[in-house]
């Protein structure tokens, strides 16, 4: 094998990883994307509909009772997803920055500046 099927077989390599990474980050902010949507969501609770004012009072008080809870849950996830987010990029940029040092050694290498 020559050097320069050697460097091109490393090069494609590098770039399957760098589009591996940038494919897990990409699913990792749209998760981000679709639990942040849902926050948004439990904030725009429907008014209740010919309810006596006693009974659409407790349903109020129900509703944000149970939007406390599903936003602390979501509060958690939200944290999780934004660490993997970060560190899917934090991979990403490793593998752009390989991919980019290898081309520029392989141009180098073949006389190519």
């Amino acid at each position: 094998m020559t050097r320069r099927t050697e460097t091109t077989k490393v090069i494609t390599l590098a770039d399957l990883l760098l589009r591996h990474h940038l494919g897990q980050m990409r699913q990792a902010a749209e998760r981000l994307d679709r639990s942040r949507a849902q926050m948004a969501a439990i904030d725009k609770a429907a008014d209740p509909a010919d309810l006596p004012e006693v009974v659409a009072a407790r349903v109020d008080c129900d509703y944000r009772r149970w939007a406390d809870a599903r936003k602390s849950e979501l509060n958690l996830v939200l944290a999780r997803q934004t660490a993997e987010v970060l560190a899917a990029r934090a991979e990403a940029e490793v593998a752009f920055g390989r991919v980019q040092a290898l081309r520029g050694i392989a141009a180098r290498l073949h006389g190519k500046r």
